[in-house]
């Protein structure tokens, strides 16, 4: 159970994957398993990325918002190249 909870800390609990990249808007597009906000610390993870940063604004169909649920699609700017694929996790 501690190394359950110990790997939880380290990769976070996962929350969707990325489905499209938009390059010329370092926009990800995020089909969610999970709920997310505006001010949450998420990791992206990948073949070829990893990184860690806060959510500073969360959009479903060109309209911010401030939550998005299990079920949602939302586009979300990253500050890295992320792929089709990628997990995303909520730390």
């Amino acid at each position: 159970m501690a190394e359950k909870q110990k790997k939880e800390e380290v990769q976070g609990k996962e929350i969707g994957k990325i489905s499209h990249y938009y390059t010329k808007l370092c926009v990800g597009i995020i089909e969610l398993t999970g709920t997310l906000k505006v001010g949450d610390k998420i990791r992206i993870k990948g073949a070829t990325s990893d990184f860690k940063q806060t959510v500073d604004s969360l959009q479903i169909e060109h309209n911010k918002v401030e939550e998005a649920k299990k079920g949602q699609s939302i586009g979300l700017k990253v500050k890295e190249h992320v792929r089709e694929h990628d997990v995303v996790y909520k730390l």
